[in-house]
């Protein structure tokens, strides 16, 4: 039972690490701005939700990547992970 908590927590913290990433990866790369720079415009504007709507699609292709390497419960936690974000967007478009 231990064993499977550990890995769903590890999938959760991969997922949400993944959502960090692919934040950074949309600001750097993504972004005409510099990284602080759109930062700025972020709170400013008030687009928390759809920079990351965008951040969490890597999840997409690590939950996958779970499941085809038969690692289910780590897979759970990457879901885990992305209905967190999705609540936090949900509740930034209601506020």
């Amino acid at each position: 039972m231990i064993n499977i908590k550990k890995e769903i927590l590890i999938g959760f913290l991969v997922g949400i690490l993944t959502t960090a990433c692919g934040f950074y990866i949309y600001l750097e790369f993504f972004s005409t701005y510099s990284f602080n720079r759109s930062l700025v415009l972020i709170h400013q504007q008030n687009l928390y939700a759809k920079v990351l709507g965008y951040a969490v699609i890597p999840n997409l292709a690590v939950f996958f990547l779970f499941i085809k390497k038969k690692q289910d419960y780590r897979a759970r936690g990457v879901l885990m992970a992305t209905i967190l974000v999705a609540l936090i967007i949900l509740i930034s478009k209601l506020v």
